[in-house]
């Protein structure tokens, strides 16, 4: 299974913000739309940054409630591990794991498709388990 089957279950919303906006813009849309991390892209839906919870709390801890309203661009992520939706799930779940990790913003050429979270990917393989269980099941009833 690939990325692009999580997406199409999970649906097409995707919460974005501008380099321009603050901190502080960030963690009202992260609070606001009860998600983890918000992905930084510019105009044509390129991919520029990421800013998560985790950075939020760590960028407090260490500059103190000013950063919030230092602008994104100044504080976020830039190197942004991102993934195509045509990846598989396992693929995706090792380099969620090897990163540490939790949000993989889903690019198609340079733009920005959805993202997927390590909750995504773990309802998904859950799910998938318990089809094959009940696939077992079914077959083990009818020998």
């Amino acid at each position: 299974m690939t990325v692009s089957v999580i997406l199409s279950r999970k649906g097409s919303d995707i919460c974005t913000i501008g380099p321009d906006a603050t901190v502080g813009d960030a963690v009202a849309r992260l609070a606001g739309r009860r998600i983890g991390a918000i992905v930084v892209v510019d105009d044509a839906m390129s991919v520029e940054g990421i800013i998560s919870e985790r950075d939020v709390v760590r960028l407090i801890g260490e500059q103190g409630v000013g950063v919030l309203a230092e602008p994104l661009s100044s504080v976020m992520t830039r190197a942004v591990v991102t993934c195509t939706p045509d990846e598989t799930i396992p693929v995706i779940m090792e380099r969620m794991t090897r990163g540490r990790f939790r949000h993989v913003p889903v690019v198609s050429g340079d733009k920005l498709v959805g993202i997927i979270s390590i909750g995504d990917v773990v309802k998904f393989r859950v799910e998938e388990m318990e089809r094959e269980s009940a696939q077992l099941r079914d077959y083990i009833m009818s020998a």
